[in-house]
């Protein structure tokens, strides 16, 4: 009698499945809970996959706000946020959130539903070639052409969102790839293998630490993205390097730190720009010498030795040559830098003594609102706990200058774009992104108006989002260049027209109240932060109030314009 033969048991070959079905279980493997978007024709055979899966759609009310929100969200949380919109209009509409992330280095991936394969090229309904108008604000692109490859893809590209200097991955999916179905393929990423760091660059960095006399530390939003808060905290204690933020690093140091000197640049503190322009060594961590920052930029700085510090070696060199390069990790590279500054005492004494002396005021005269002191206000009772999102215009820069800030992602604002009509939709992606917080979009009578819409997604999923919008009747930041720089030849400038926002608020269910008399101030803050749901305080502030100090374009950062109101 034969033996009998050794049974092995195999695991059955996966069933095919749809394309639609693949991207469904691509997002859930990458732990996605939320898809920003809206349905169409070319994207709806992912729509028909996504009821009973593990995934949470926002249904926005225009492409540009999903987005904006997966920004935010990737903002807050460090992982890619996800838009998804159909084929033509709905992947253009995606465009200026797509760029808004590429310059802020913000992890994403947008999905955009494309024609079936078969018809591409032939200028058919609601095509449009997204992979070609999208190139030079992604960090990736694909089109994918076999349904087999869309789990690899969607792995690859979500990898390649958030590795590295983060930004926007787009997918482009034919509608019949979606269709057609396949059994997916075992797959593996390739590992990442840490670059080493170079220990004569650190060795050169702490020597050129210990014999400054004037440091300065110049950091932005590379330490934030880095989640290098921690490193960067501690070295600035131990080094006692007075400190400056660019816009997008505000937060990365406790803002009411004592040798925080306040952000600098454009419509920077005195006190930071006048150290920066003292300085004999300038450290630079996750900045790039953006010329709202810079200013001038050979007049930046102009007697300080560098050292660059930032997670993308790309940055380094390309706008300033440093004595001292180091790119990789942010925080290994910041706890290697151990040196102090024994001889930089009367330097921080002289900074402590400028910043006092330069600080804000806020004993504005008259009866009105003064923005500045709302906000300051606003930010020190709402806590530690809160985020701000911001539009863009003068309230973008009054909530830089004036609000409280512990965390890097307290602080959302469209800094390298600068897109109006970011403030509603990065308050829902920062809602659904930390539903703890108390999430304060301040925005500007015409940045509202880009989104407005969006105040149906507020009502739709109850979102607690608390709007403060101040109301100049002007697009106040054009006004006061075209005052101070074009002769006040004020040109388009003029929103005199508005609705009655509060009424248009609660025209879509959402509460509002107007105020308008500096003593109201107090109990509208305190209501904001009472209401339970959404909620829009409509402030009406001096038409002709400008933001102070102000470096004129072309100009060192020492020649600031300022007046005290």
């Amino acid at each position: 009698m034969t033996p009998a033969a050794a049974h092995t048991e195999t695991s059955p070959a996966p069933a095919p499945v749809s394309g639609a079905r693949l991207v469904v279980e691509a997002l859930e493997r990458e732990g996605v809970e939320y898809i920003f978007g809206y349905p169409g024709g070319a994207i709806m055979p992912v729509y028909d996959a996504l009821p009973g899966s593990k995934l949470t759609h926002i249904l926005v009310r225009h492409e540009q706000a999903a987005a904006l929100a997966a920004d935010a969200y990737g903002r807050v949380t460090g992982k890619p946020g996800v838009c998804l919109a159909t084929s033509g209009p709905g992947a253009t509409n995606l465009v200026t959130g797509i760029a808004n992330a590429f310059m802020d280095s913000v992890p994403m991936v947008a999905i955009t539903g494309q024609v079936a394969t078969h018809l591409m090229g032939t200028d058919a309904f609601q095509e449009v070639d997204i992979f070609a108008i999208t190139l030079p604000i992604v960090k990736h692109s694909y089109v994918i052409r076999d349904t087999a490859d869309i789990p690899r893809i969607f792995a690859e590209a979500f990898e390649i969102a958030r590795s590295g200097r983060p930004g926007p991955v787009l997918i482009d999916l034919p509608k019949d790839i979606t269709i057609k179905t396949a059994a997916p393929e075992p797959w593996t990423l390739p590992a990442r293998v840490a670059e080493p760091i170079d220990e004569a660059a650190i060795a050169a960095a702490n020597a050129l630490i210990a014999e400054a006399r004037a440091p300065i530390l110049y950091f932005g939003g590379g330490v934030g993205i880095a989640r290098g808060e921690r490193a960067l905290r501690e070295f600035a204690l131990r080094s006692g390097i007075p400190a400056v933020a660019t816009l997008k690093g505000l937060g990365a140091i406790p803002t009411d730190t004592q040798n925080y000197l306040g952000m600098l640049g454009m419509h920077g503190m005195r006190g930071a720009n006048v150290a920066i322009d003292n300085c004999d060594l300038l450290m630079c961590v996750g900045a790039r010498f953006d010329d709202r920052a810079t200013g001038k930029l050979d007049t930046f700085a102009p007697r300080a030795k560098v050292i660059h510090i930032d997670g993308d070696p790309a940055e380094i060199g390309k706008l300033r040559r440093p004595e001292v390069g180091l790119a990789g990790d942010l925080t290994a590279i910041l706890d290697r830098l151990t040196a102090t500054t024994p001889h930089a005492q009367e330097w921080r004494d002289q900074c402590a003594a400028q910043k006092k002396l330069w600080a804000l005021e806020y004993d504005a005269p008259g009866n009105g609102v003064y923005a500045p002191a709302m906000l300051k206000t606003l930010s020190e009772r709402a806590g530690d706990k809160a985020i701000f999102t911001c539009d863009v215009g003068q309230h973008q820069m009054w909530v830089a200058q004036h609000c409280r800030f512990v965390r890097p992602q307290a602080h959302l604002t469209s800094a390298g774009l600068g897109t109006m009509g970011y403030g509603i939709p990065a308050g829902i992606g920062a809602l659904l992104a930390e539903p703890d917080a108390t999430v304060i979009t301040v925005s500007g009578d015409g940045s509202i108006m880009m989104n407005i819409h969006e105040l149906a997604t507020l009502r739709r999923y109850r979102l607690p989002l608390k709007i403060v919008l101040l109301d100049n009747s002007q697009l106040g930041m054009v006004r006061q260049w075209q005052e101070l720089f074009f002769d006040e030849n004020f040109s388009e400038i003029d929103l005199s027209d508005n609705p009655d926002f509060a009424e248009v608020a609660r025209s879509f269910g959402i509460e509002a109240f107007t105020v308008d008399h500096r003593s109201e101030v107090s109990g509208a803050i305190d209501r904001l932060l009472a209401t339970s749901g959404p909620v829009l305080c409509h402030v009406r502030i001096d038409p002709r109030a400008n933001v102070w100090p102000l470096v004129p374009p072309n100009s060192s950062n020492v020649e600031m314009l300022e007046t005290r109101w």
